[in-house]
């Protein structure tokens, strides 16, 4: 349990530099086997690599477990945000998400996911090299902002995304408040943030009559019902919460994706002749794509999932135990908390065969709806990621435009570190130069 108060909290945060489980759970896992405990931030936690209990702490949300996370999470994410609200709170929140994010919603915006793809890509092809986690960060942003609360960095006064940088970069550090610290600076981009948003709460709730065109006309109109549960410290912290998660994981999964691509050079020619012949069979060369061709994308899909299982993007989920629970001839004790390892699930050699190495192949004929025991990139069981299909049409759409009309070479950076989670502390730079092209199809790329 290590030190008292401190526990392991240390080597917990020890920097990973590979693909790899952290040797912080690997060493334990060796030693204690799947189900381990540990101390954490001054509480006692219960680390899970075992795919049946993570699956029966998934299955039992709400029941025997509930989500919890340290109060340095709470503190930053605000008390009431989405991760810490539970029964019927977190239900109602769920489905005001999907109704922005659902199927039909999605179809409706993929033309608008490809315009701004195309665009980005066709402005980064003119430069000498490309930062791409910065680059994909800021064109994913500036769309889900878009779409949540209809914010142009153009038009604005002050630029949101900086905030939301500077919260970032604090966002796994040491809790210490003072002037100076990167908790500090975390603090302060959360607050600016959310005022930033509370002012354009404010100026949307002064312009009534308007036609409801976003999330932010959505979530007035659910303020301003007879009885409504929803309260504006709610709404806001939802606003940060989705603002972040969006752009935030999914800029990390593509940088990973190209990085794969680049890597394997395999993997892109596949890649490459799938949305190849996308373009070939269009009866018009210079429509965009359909949601048709989107579900048609087999090997692409099976790429993303690759992508995600060895990104491992969320290292940790932490659940707590609303009482005593007996497992495996485990005693769990009430109060204590869980956290499910996804990455010792997801680089299990006895599920996946030669784990660290890239092969989307492994997931032909691989069905893959919500979480499963062995695979669970997006969380699982009643807090599965609402967002999950709008990150694959982001994915799959980006991929679509580079592969088919672009070429690109590393230029430097890559490395992967994680603390726990990850990031590219060096960058990974491309040079990005449009495809000599024989054939007439071309995606459109007028706004």
């Amino acid at each position: 349990m290590g030190l008292p108060l401190l526990g392991e909290t240390l080597s917990f945060f020890t920097p990973n530099t590979t693909n790899d489980i952290s040797l912080f759970v690997k060493e334990r896992m060796n030693r204690y086997g799947p189900i381990f405990k540990t101390s954490l931030v001054g509480r006692p936690v219960i680390v899970s690599a075992d795919p049946d209990l993570n699956h029966f702490v998934f299955l039992q949300e709400g029941q025997l477990f509930q989500s919890w996370y340290p109060d340095t999470f709470t503190e930053i994410f605000g008390r009431q945000n989405v991760g810490s609200l539970h029964g019927f709170m977190y239900k109602y929140l769920k489905n005001m998400v999907l109704n922005l994010f659902g199927p039909e919603s999605l179809k409706k915006m993929m033309p608008e996911v490809e315009r701004t793809a195309c665009r980005r890509l066709q402005g980064w092809s003119s430069l000498e090299t490309v930062e791409l986690k910065e680059a994909t960060a800021s064109m994913i942003f500036d769309l889900t902002a878009k779409k949540l609360i209809s914010y142009d960095q153009d038009n604005a006064s002050e630029n949101l995304r900086d905030n939301f940088v500077a919260f970032i970069q604090g966002l796994i550090s040491f809790p210490l408040d003072i002037p100076g610290t990167a908790y500090h600076k975390c603090l302060q981009g959360r607050k600016n943030a959310m005022r930033m948003l509370k002012n354009l709460l404010n100026e949307r709730r002064a312009m009534p009559g308007k036609n409801r065109t976003d999330f932010f006309d959505y979530v007035l109109e659910e303020l301003q019902k007879e009885g409504t549960i929803l309260t504006e410290a709610i709404a806001l912290d939802l606003m940060f919460v989705l603002l972040f998660a969006s752009f935030e994981t999914t800029s990390l999964a593509l940088t990973l994706a190209v990085k794969f691509l680049s890597d394997y050079p395999s993997v892109l020619e596949k890649l490459t002749e799938e949305h190849e012949a996308i373009l070939q069979n269009r009866e018009d060369p210079d429509s965009g794509l359909t949601w048709k061709e989107y579900k048609s994308m087999t090997y692409t899909f099976q790429f993303i999932n690759e992508t995600v299982r060895l990104a491992n993007i969320v290292p940790g989920i932490f659940r707590k135990a609303l009482r005593e629970i007996q497992f495996k001839g485990y005693t769990i004790p009430a109060g204590w908390a869980v956290m499910v390892c996804p990455p010792a699930v997801h680089l299990n050699p006895a599920k996946y065969e030669d784990p660290l190495v890239f092969n989307p192949s492994r997931w032909e004929g691989v069905e893959i709806n919500g979480a499963t025991k062995s695979f669970m990139a997006f969380g699982g069981g009643m807090r599965f990621c609402v967002g999950t299909d709008f990150t694959k049409v982001q994915m799959a759409v980006f991929l679509h435009c580079l592969v088919s009309k672009y070429r690109w070479q590393p230029i430097k950076g890559g490395n992967i570190v994680r603390t726990p989670g990850l990031q590219f502390p060096d960058g990974f730079h491309i040079q990005l130069r449009e495809k000599t092209r024989t054939m007439s199809s071309q995606v459109s790329q007028n706004d």
